[in-house]
């Protein structure tokens, strides 16, 4: 990457049914790098991509959305349109709004879950998609997190916030300073009126639960697919229990042009900060820029 980091700038738009949702916007929409979307995952905001969004805006727009129910976008009061079709449907909404339409998609969990769907959509043309620990066959860690998603009591202090953390990403995060945990719990919480709690509405946690399992005999690899023409990075944390190996390594034989990175000492999800990650990134955009 060159160039000087742009500033930050915010805004908001309409969803399709009325909700006013929030996203941090990076660089200069004339830029000619290839634009990126960030997409958090289920829990998550547009503040794990900051960081990101920053270095990568010398280049390129960087769009960061908070999804539904996350962040400083509305939440939803029919808790059942937290739902991956709904997501997507404010994605393009978004990209529409920006007149966005080819970009490169950098996906956490939920947000690769999404990249994977906009692939198939022929209003837009996905240059290139990174999915951050995540495929088409979720692991056993999805009852895990279906367990405690919404559930967690809201805290008096930032340093019990850092331990609530530590207490549900402790295991995929090893090595983190306290520094790191720190800001960890600044961009997952949000104070409100002397009150600590995690930045999104408790009833994601309804919704998933409560979402129909996939049909025994339904085939989940034509999702994937769908990215068999576009230049693919899928990150796994070494020690996730969503994005198994078997998982992982099949979806490199499925598409063999793409580039499978091993996140050492992650879980889920990695931060997209470790070493393997940011050149795996940056060479994508470079391939995606130069396909433009």
């Amino acid at each position: 990457m060159s160039g000087t980091a742009a500033p930050e700038r915010t805004a908001t738009y309409r969803s399709a049914d009325g909700l006013e949702l929030f996203y941090r916007d990076f660089g200069d929409a004339a830029a000619k790098g290839t634009p990126v979307l960030c997409l958090p995952g289920l829990t998550r905001n547009s503040r794990d991509f900051v960081t990101l969004a920053t270095r990568l805006s010398a280049d390129r727009r960087v769009i960061c959305p908070d999804l539904r129910g996350r962040g400083f976008s509305a939440y939803d009061p029919a808790y059942q349109n937290y739902a991956p079709g709904v997501y997507v449907k404010d994605a393009l909404t978004l990209l529409a709004e920006l007149g966005i339409d080819r970009f490169v998609a950098i996906g956490t969990s939920l947000g690769g879950v999404i990249t994977m769907v906009l692939a198939g959509v022929k209003s837009v043309t996905l240059a290139g998609a990174v999915l951050n620990d995540v495929g088409p066959v979720l692991g056993p860690g999805i009852a895990r997190i279906q367990s405690y998603t919404g559930k967690a009591d809201p805290v008096a202090t930032w340093d019990d916030a850092v331990e609530q953390a530590k207490f549900v990403y402790g295991p995929s995060l090893t090595g983190l300073s306290d520094a790191d945990w720190a800001a960890f719990a600044r961009r997952g919480y949000r104070e409100d009126g002397g009150i600590i709690r995690l930045d999104y509405d408790p009833r994601i946690g309804d919704a998933i639960r409560e979402a129909p399992p996939p049909a025994p005999d339904a085939d989940p690899w034509p999702l994937f697919e769908r990215l068999k023409d576009v230049p693919t990075v899928v990150l796994r944390g070494a020690l996730s229990d969503i994005l198994e190996q078997d998982v992982f390594e099949d979806m490199g034989r499925r598409i063999s042009d793409a580039r499978l990175v091993l996140v050492p000492d992650r879980g889920h999800v990695p931060l997209l900060d470790e070493p393997d990650v940011t050149p795996a990134i940056d060479q994508l955009l470079r391939d995606a820029d130069a396909a433009g």
